[in-house]
């Protein structure tokens, strides 16, 4: 059993990236918090604390969907985390990481999208290897609708870390399936069928029927 913390900038992060390894996780009784540091709505919706409410409780139900009981939704501005200190939200990150000592640490990959570019820089802050960090794994994750825009130019999402999902797939399109709000029609990459292709995809890429990429970013074998 380990400890696991997924860090998402916002709401729907978590699902689109990695929702059949958090599933996989729980099947095996790891211990995962899922953290998401922006309000998620703010920037979109100024002043409807409603939104917020309703963001939240889809997240909820995403990740209760997943066997997660640990969400944390923190506030700062939904897609203005480059206007903030880096050390304030470096200190948000230490405080989660301090809190829940995880073993393995996700989060999303620096890609077109400035919170996660920020909240990347963060969680390297953060995992630095020293005596007595619990951290000793790294991974980014890829949000579909996020890194695929990203220009090739910014783009070093080159997954070297996959995980089958293929029990576990039904399982992130019904959390997915709670997030009406980010849902979109396809050929969008927030609908059910672009998120079963991409996993199509990355299963064929390395060997089995559905699998989710990551990029490897430090890990230390204790």
């Amino acid at each position: 059993m380990s400890r696991i913390l997924v860090l998402a900038a916002h709401p729907d992060d978590e699902i689109l990236g990695m929702g059949g390894t958090i599933a996989r996780h729980t099947d095996s009784e790891d211990e995962v918090r899922i953290v998401v540091v922006t309000d998620g709505s703010s920037t979109q919706y100024p002043g409807d604390a409603a939104i917020r409410e309703r963001k939240e409780s889809e997240a909820l139900r995403a990740a209760a969907e997943l066997g997660v009981s640990d969400y944390v939704h923190l506030d700062l501005p939904d897609m203005r985390l480059d206007t903030l200190p880096h050390v304030d939200v470096n200190r948000v990150v230490e405080q989660q990481i301090a809190e829940h000592s995880p073993e393995v640490v996700y989060t999303p990959h620096p890609d077109v999208n400035r919170d996660h570019r920020v909240l990347f820089d963060s969680v390297a802050v953060a995992t630095r290897p020293t005596p007595g960090q619990s951290v000793s794994r790294v991974l980014t994750y890829a949000p579909t609708s996020s890194t695929e825009w990203t220009p090739a130019a910014l783009n070093w999402f080159v997954p070297n870390w996959f995980v089958d999902i293929s029990g576990t797939l039904e399982r992130k399109l019904a959390a997915f399936a709670h997030y009406e709000t980010e849902a979109r029609e396809y050929p969008h990459p927030r609908s059910a069928r672009a998120i079963r292709a991409a996993a199509d995809f990355y299963g064929a890429s390395c060997g089995c029927e559905h699998a989710e990429p990551f990029v490897l970013v430090r890990s230390l074998r204790r």
